[in-house]
């Protein structure tokens, strides 16, 4: 690839003449992330350790609360064997059911996927999921909102179910307040 071909991609991408998305292919092997940008919905990846409580929780809200603006996606650093019933049954009473989702490893998306938004809401994620991530558009996009993990609560089912909630009602309102920043 020359010098010249690079200079013009990063030089003209967001105005003027673009490099026809044939010529991108070849060249750098992945689609223009600003093109990627006009056509699709933002994409946002949500990542906790296990993907089986907090992410799933805060990817079902984000479906629901603007899914006609982002492509959700969630992942876990060390994803669980299924979703925490737990988890599952605040959701519904919140009106958004995840009985059908499963939980996902971050590899899917680890340099795959383009992402507009990486947002981790556990502290076990983020200590191990990478500083700079590979197809993030814009690094500082990469939000860090720890919540409380719902699974490590102790007592009664009932005060297990309290501590879900509570997350679940956290997450909600990061959501809400992050959505009112964009705008």
């Amino acid at each position: 690839m020359s010098l010249d071909l690079i200079c013009y991609k990063q030089e003209n991408c967001r105005s003027g003449p673009r490099l026809p998305p044939y010529i991108t292919a070849i060249f750098f092997k992945t689609p223009d992330p600003f093109t990627v940008m006009e056509e699709k919905k933002q994409n946002v990846l949500i990542l906790c350790s296990g993907n089986s409580a907090r992410s799933q929780m805060a990817e079902g809200f984000l479906r629901k609360m603007a899914g006609e603006r982002f492509e959700v996606m969630s992942a876990g650093t060390e994803p669980a064997p299924a979703i925490n019933p737990q988890a599952v049954q605040v959701m519904q009473e919140a009106g958004i059911d995840l009985s059908e989702q499963k939980p996902k490893d971050l590899t899917l998306y680890l340099g795959k996927t383009f992402l507009h938004y990486l947002i981790i809401v556990c502290s076990k994620a983020n200590d191990t999921c990478p500083r700079i991530w590979p197809g993030l558009i814009i690094q500082e996009n990469r939000l860090y909102w720890p919540v409380d993990d719902p699974a490590e609560a102790t007592g009664t089912e009932e005060e297990q179910l309290d501590a879900f909630r509570k997350a679940r009602d956290e997450i909600r309102q990061k959501l809400e307040t992050w959505l009112a920043s964009l705008g």
